[in-house]
């Protein structure tokens, strides 16, 4: 099991550096490999009058310190295809966020950098629809992978984060797990935007992270190759997901299960 976490938006150099400092220390404790994870841009905000970050050129800049300063695997989103390139200078994954799923010239170009491509499962998609995102980053990788029939099926991750259930509320279909497994890709549960609530607060979205425990340990039973958990020092005052990221103290303990499950799922070989 791997660990994509961090903050889910950049709010400031010491913030990031902190949680990276204390992720590491706990992950290098549990042997758990970790890639970092926090935007610069919060592009699909709900209200236009919603914190969106400090911006790709400050973002990239901050993240490129924690790569320098802790030696970790960075993962941060893209939301235009033009910004691909230059994340991909500092990135080491480029992740699609789960609305832009199915636009092609954003997969494409994530894809042609020839870094790790997560691809997040939109809330409106079946996962057989990721059959459709997989294939457009196959196409597009042979621009950069010279004699690569596609690109591998390791560099393409799958992202599980809940299925839109009426208004304002998300389920997780445990089966789907299964089905993206399927495809011959990594899989990734998102455990924190599962227990989102969109724009449940007044134009603001809202959460519930008492369920990230639960809903991470029936995922990891299934069987996932990596769990993704935003995780902040002081969670209700983040300018983002402040509902359902997990506090930075409590990491140690969410972690601590989910390795127990894992290792029990993996010494079964389900």
């Amino acid at each position: 099991m791997f660990l994509i976490g961090g903050p889910c938006a950049i709010e400031s150099e010491q913030m990031v550096m902190h949680t990276a400092e204390e992720l590491q220390r706990v992950c290098e404790d549990m042997g758990i490999s970790l890639y970092f994870k926090s935007s610069f841009d919060k592009a699909n905000r709900t209200s236009s009058s919603s914190e969106r970050g400090v911006g790709m050129q400050e973002g990239l800049r901050i993240l490129a310190a924690v790569k320098e300063r802790f030696g970790l695997p960075i993962l941060t989103d893209v939301h235009e295809s033009w910004q691909c390139a230059p994340v991909a200078e500092v990135a080491d994954v480029l992740q699609i966020p789960a609305f832009l799923s199915r636009q092609t010239d954003l997969l494409q170009a994530a894809a042609r950098t020839g870094r790790i491509v997560n691809i997040k499962k939109g809330q409106f998609m079946a996962p057989w629809d990721m059959r459709g995102a997989i294939q457009k980053c196959r196409e597009a990788a042979p621009a950069v992978n010279a004699g690569q029939p596609s690109l591998a099926d390791s560099k393409i991750w799958l992202t599980e984060r809940g299925s839109s259930f009426g208004y304002g509320n998300l389920v997780v279909d445990m089966t789907s797990l299964v089905r993206l497994r399927e495809y011959g890709c990594p899989v990734v549960f998102d455990a924190t935007h599962s227990v989102q609530q969109p724009s449940s607060q007044q134009g603001v979205t809202g959460g519930n992270r008492e369920l990230v425990p639960p809903l991470m340990r029936a995922a990891l039973a299934v069987g996932v190759d990596g769990l993704f958990l935003e995780v902040h020092p002081d969670p209700d005052h983040a300018i983002s997901d402040a509902a359902n990221q997990v506090r930075l103290s409590d990491i140690r303990q969410i972690l601590t299960q989910a390795k127990a499950v894992d290792d029990l799922r993996r010494s079964l070989n389900v």
